[in-house]
């Protein structure tokens, strides 16, 4: 690996950023402001694209922003500018607060109780100098191989979409006019392998089968080799040779991981405070009620050491914290930011997020379901018929009904073993069955992102396929 690529983010950056921040939050208060709070990040991105051995793309880019919001007479103001000399700031402070002066008012659009406010900032491991030293020499030879093993792993696999390498490295303050300044640096780094193989399965219609496989972490030594990646690429690929519909029917539904943490992360779009002040979510009204099986536990965890998303401080200047989402089934008081928190009457939760340019909302961190106590080839064992689904397409969820249906694809169960791919199918029911009907949940968990799910079994949903036959 090459050295020498100048994105070391170091903690004098971090210390940059700070004072960057508390100089904005002094200039808006000179400028009239009754409370500011600045977020400023600074980070660089490399993305190493190849294509049949062939570079395809090599970027690397940097930035640094400044997002800066504003209240004054109960008015709130949301700018940004990329220009960090103290001139443009000062001037941006300015314009910014006589937008506020154009607002509407807004009584609990005010910042947090300062009382509130994070006081230390946990070491959380979200750092890795090594992912800084990587060049873009380095990151193509990653590429090459991972794409090289997929090829040559099986001489179905004809064509490629090609294996990118990427990196993101940065760095974040926040500061507040309630007291608050705080920073930390992070870096995450991954590797995507998508093949394409033949399926002359029927001769009259041959068809492209595509599918991918990928590794990510904060830590460079905690990737899989690509060589690894490349051949799990092949393998999820030519197993969907010869895919074809089965027939319309109701059946156990088991979902993969990847397809699993999907389903984890539409609950938390129907499950925080925002969706509820606004009555846009069927679980509005449920908390403390049974909306899920038992075996479900979902925990959002931002103070996990080297986790995905963790962080030690939110979008609010707040001390994050470990909080219950479903727990055993029960729905637990739902992710607030400040305020959603004080839209529905409580306090917050410690899960604001905000971008540059934008206003604090509630989001999450490390989203994680908890692991079962079956491996996933007992809980696929345990399964009569159904449809082991890898892969979902499409976008039918209606977050006021919890009506959901969406196309999929994966693998046909009989008798416990996955028979046949099927393609072309629709997987349909109520969400709130889904989550009610889930049977079993395997150990299966992995950490390479910042939504977490292992694969589990819902025990009957409607599948659409082939028509049935006329009699």
């Amino acid at each position: 690996m090459s050295s020498g690529s100048g994105v070391e983010v170091t903690d004098a950056t971090v210390r940059e950023l700070c004072d960057i921040a508390q100089l904005a939050v002094q200039l808006a208060k000179a400028a009239g402001a009754d409370a500011a709070e600045v977020l400023v990040r600074d980070g660089s991105e490399l993305t190493a694209k190849v294509r049949l051995g062939q570079p395809e793309l090599v970027q690397e880019a940097g930035s640094r922003a400044l997002g800066l919001r504003v209240i004054r007479g109960g008015r709130r103001a949301v700018t940004y500018t990329s220009d960090l000399r103290r001139e443009a700031i000062a001037a941006l402070c300015a314009e910014s607060v006589t937008l506020a002066d154009f607002a509407e008012a807004d009584e609990l659009a005010l910042p947090p109780d300062p009382k509130l406010l994070a006081t230390s900032i946990p070491e959380l491991d979200l750092y890795d100098p090594r992912v800084a030293e990587v060049d873009a020499a380095w990151a193509l030879k990653q590429a090459i191989a991972g794409e090289a093993a997929a090829r040559k792993a099986d001489a179905r696999v004809t064509n490629s979409e090609g294996a990118t390498w990427s990196r993101v490295l940065g760095a974040t303050a926040f500061a507040t006019s309630g007291g608050f300044v705080g920073g930390y640096r992070g870096s995450y780094a991954s590797l995507v392998v998508e093949p394409l193989c033949d399926d002359a399965t029927d001769p009259a219609n041959p068809k492209k089968r595509n599918g991918y496989w990928w590794t990510a972490s904060r830590f460079l030594a905690e990737l899989d080799l690509a060589e690894a990646v490349g051949l799990e690429a092949t393998r999820r690929t030519v197993a969907t040779i010869g895919s074809r519909k089965v027939d319309t029917q109701e059946c156990a539904i088991v979902f993969d991981p990847e397809v699993a943490r999907s389903i984890v992360g539409t609950i938390f779009s129907v499950a925080n405070g925002s969706s509820f002040w606004r009555k846009s979510s069927y679980l509005v009204g449920r908390e403390g009620d049974l909306v899920a099986s038992p075996l479900v536990t979902i925990v959002d965890d931002p103070l996990i050491m080297r986790g995905p998303g963790s962080r030690p401080f939110d979008g609010d200047g707040l001390p994050t914290r470990k909080n219950p989402v479903i727990e055993a089934g029960v729905l637990c008081p739902v992710l607030c930011d400040v305020y959603s928190g004080r839209k529905l009457g409580r306090a917050s939760t410690g899960s604001a997020g905000r971008g540059v340019g934008g206003n604090p909302s509630p989001t999450t961190s490390n989203l994680v379901m908890s692991a079962g106590n079956m491996t996933r080839d007992a809980l696929i064992k345990s399964t009569k018929r159904g449809l082991y689904v890898t892969s979902l397409m499409g976008f039918g969820f209606n977050a006021v009904t919890g009506d959901f249906s969406r196309g999929a694809q994966g693998f046909w169960i009989e008798n416990g073993e996955l028979t046949f791919p099927v393609s072309e199918v629709t997987i349909a029911a109520n969400f709130d069955e889904i989550l009610k009907r889930i049977d079993a949940v395997a150990d299966d968990i992995e950490m390479r992102s910042s939504t977490v799910a292992p694969t589990f079994r819902v025990s009957h949903m409607m599948l659409a396929g082939n028509s049935p036959a006329k009699a």
